[in-house]
C-alpha cells in the first residue's frame, strides 16, 4: 500500500493498482453509505430480523446466527435488497424451515426500517434537519467539484428507485445527477449496477478506463473493476460521520475486492481528484 500523501488531511490509501486516469469523463456513485446517511443503521434492522427468522441449529447460539446473517447481508451489500431476502429464504430452507416469498421479507424489513428512519425524513421535510447533516462528510464539495469539471454523474442504488429519488431530492443532490438516477425495480432482474455501468459505456461510446466510481459495497467496486474503471471505496463510519475514521470491516472487505483507493469520507476530495485526474 502507498502511504498517505502529505497533501491529504486524513487517511487515504492508494493501493498498488492505483494510477492517474486523466481521461475519466463519467462518475458513478452508490447512494446509501456513500452519499446518503438517511438509512444509516440499516444493518441494525436487517441483522436482528434475519436472526429472528432463521431456525436455530442444534448447539447454535443467537450470536452464531448473528455472525452468519451479517456476513450474508454485507456480502450482498450494494445489490438490490431483494437479493438479501432471497438469501434469507434459502438459509431458512436449508435449515429445514418453510420460508415466505422473499418479497414478504423485503416488505417486513422496509416496514421495520421505516420505523427507524421516519424522523429523519420528516426532519428533512420540515427543515429541522439540514440536508448536509445526512450526507457523508464532504459529499457536497465533491459533487460541486466534479460538476465544475464538466464530468457527468450517475447514481445507482440497490434501494428501490422511488425511495432513492425521494431521498436524493430531500438531500438536494438530484441536481447533480439530472436524469441519471437508478434504483431497484419491482422486476429485480431488470436492474443491476453492472447493467448501469454497461449502459454508461454503451450509450456514451466510452471505454471502462473513462469511468470513476465511489461506493461502500462489494458490488459497485467489483463491477467497476470488471469494466476497467477506477474504484474508490468509501469505508464510511456512518455512525460517526465526520470523524475521519474508516470502518474497519468496510476497509478490509473493499480492499479485498479490488478497490484502487480507500477513503473514510470526502475531506480530501479535492487533492484526491487532482491525483486521479492529473490536475
Amino acid at each position: 500500500m502507498t502511504p498517505a500523501s502529505p497533501t491529504f488531511e486524513g487517511e487515504v490509501i492508494l493501493l498498488p493498482s492505483f494510477a492517474p486516469r486523466p481521461a475519466i469523463s463519467r462518475v458513478l456513485f452508490d447512494f446509501d453509505g456513500t452519499l446518503s446517511l438517511v438509512r444509516q443503521g440499516w444493518p441494525e434492522v436487517m441483522v436482528p430480523m434475519f436472526v429472528e427468522m432463521l431456525p436455530a441449529l442444534d448447539g447454535e447460539s443467537d450470536e452464531d446466527r448473528r455472525r452468519l446473517a451479517f456476513e450474508d447481508i454485507m456480502h450482498l451489500n450494494g445489490k438490490q435488497t431483494i437479493y438479501q431476502m432471497i438469501q434469507l429464504a434459502e438459509r431458512i430452507r436449508e435449515r429445514g424451515g418453510h420460508p415466505h416469498d422473499p418479497l414478504w421479507y423485503k416488505h417486513e424489513y422496509l416496514r421495520r426500517l421505516d420505523d427507524r428512519i421516519s424522523h429523519r425524513l420528516e426532519g428533512l421535510k420540515d427543515g429541522s434537519i439540514k440536508p448536509d447533516d445526512l450526507l457523508v462528510h464532504g459529499s457536497r464539495e465533491l459533487l460541486e467539484d466534479l460538476t465544475r469539471r464538466g464530468l457527468t454523474l450517475y447514481l445507482a442504488s440497490g434501494t428501490d428507485e422511488p425511495f432513492v429519488r425521494r431521498e436524493a431530492e430531500l438531500l438536494d443532490v438530484t441536481r447533480y445527477f439530472g436524469p441519471h438516477i437508478y434504483g431497484a425495480q419491482d422486476d429485480y432482474k431488470t436492474f443491476s449496477k453492472k447493467m448501469v455501468i454497461e449502459r454508461i459505456l454503451r450509450e456514451n461510446a466510452i471505454r471502462g478506463e473513462e469511468l470513476l466510481s465511489f461506493g461502500d459495497g462489494y458490488v459497485e467496486i467489483q463491477n467497476t473493476k470488471e469494466a476497467g474503471g477506477l474504484a474508490v471505496a468509501v469505508a464510511s463510519d456512518e455512525a460517526a460521520n465526520g470523524s475521519g475514521r474508516m470502518d474497519a470491516w468496510k476497509r478490509e472487505r473493499l480492499t479485498g475486492v479490488g478497490a484502487d483507493v480507500v477513503i473514510p469520507d470526502y475531506r480530501d476530495a479535492k487533492p484526491l481528484l487532482e491525483r486521479i485526474l492529473g490536475s
